[in-house]
């Protein structure tokens, strides 16, 4: 993303977070109808399209519609600002960004969470030379956006051996061309964010890389990153905006369950929108807990290190200014 888009990002009034967990139900019969537009990720669903093709939303008068395709978490958030979509999706440090510039964002629920089961890997072609994380000083690694997810995970991972965050250099490469950027040795390294565990299942199942080290051996158990709706969106729609996270959360839980018949759903979510349904096998599921629950660490954790590296004033945000909690009085 430019700079002068990421300053436009983080232009506007501050706001609280808004959680899925412990949601009391609405009736159905009260809800207006209200259209919630979105972008999609490549290669992947939400828990909210999940819902919504596991039939919901019906009832309950939300309507979501795809307007295209999202590159990463920042470019999803200038939608957001923008008015573009009344949702936006990004790893934890985008979002906490761009709250702490202005914006007047609401932290809906969790989208992933990184586990033993569902991470984000960076994988080496099997000779290179490359065998830890200390090796990656100096060598070029693709991932989907800077400024999100893989790109703090890279540089906590160099924080965590003693060298300077930006010893890397990181390249922007969309899902679809990361295994083939790979291979033909365009980068040293491949970022494959636990979004992205379908490009991940082909890259493995076609042989001749491994993985150098993942999320969860930096990070260990957290939310990945946060569906988010504006202030003023919930404030209009509060119904709507408390079914859209509760039945998210209720879909989450049965791909859990079903793990079987939600690749089978995401198989036909692919296919409708032209790409290879057949990847959806290597669908590692959405890694959150039941209910999509958070903790206070999830947020804390990206706070410490963005207040430790400068990119956050000390004590500006915590948990409680960005998740809210029913039951609770938040004020600005």
């Amino acid at each position: 993303m430019s700079i002068t888009r990421r300053s436009l990002l983080l232009r506007a009034p501050l706001a609280a977070g808004f959680l899925a967990a412990g949601l009391p139900s609405i009736a159905r019969s009260q809800a207006a109808s209200v259209k919630i537009r979105y972008l999609a990720s490549r290669g992947s669903i939400s828990p909210h399209e999940l819902a919504a093709e596991l039939g919901y939303f019906k009832g309950l008068g939300i309507e979501l519609e795809n307007v295209g395709y999202v590159g990463g978490g920042p470019e999803s958030l200038f939608a957001l600002a923008s008015g573009s979509v009344d949702l936006g999706s990004a790893a934890t440090p985008a979002v906490i960004n761009s709250i702490a510039g202005g914006n007047d964002f609401v932290a809906a629920y969790p989208s992933n969470g990184i586990n033993r089961q569902v991470k984000s890997v960076f994988y080496v072609l099997e000779d290179s030379p490359i065998k830890s994380i200390a090796d990656i000083a100096g060598k070029t690694i693709s991932v989907n956006t800077l400024g999100a997810h893989l790109d703090y995970t890279v540089r906590e991972a160099l924080h965590g051996v003693g060298l300077p965050p930006d010893a890397a250099k990181l390249v922007v490469v969309p899902g679809p061309q990361l295994e083939q950027t790979l291979r033909s040795k365009q980068v040293d390294i491949a970022g494959l964010g636990y979004w992205q565990a379908t490009f991940a299942g082909q890259l493995v199942a076609n042989g001749g890389v491994r993985g150098i080290f993942n999320d969860t051996d930096v990070l260990g158990d957290i939310a990945g990153g946060f569906v988010v709706l504006r202030r003023d969106f919930i404030t209009a729609n509060p119904d709507a905006a408390r079914n859209f996270v509760e039945q998210s959360a209720r879909a989450s839980d049965w791909s859990r369950q079903n793990p079987d018949e939600a690749r089978k759903v995401l198989a036909d979510v692919l296919d409708k929108r032209g790409e290879n349904g057949e990847l959806a096998r290597y669908w590692t599921g959405f890694g959150l807990r039941e209910k999509a629950a958070v903790t206070d660490r999830d947020v804390d954790f990206w706070v410490s290190i963005l207040e430790r590296d400068g990119r956050l004033p000390k004590g500006k945000l915590k948990a409680a200014d960005i998740l809210y909690r029913p039951g609770e009085t938040k004020t600005n």
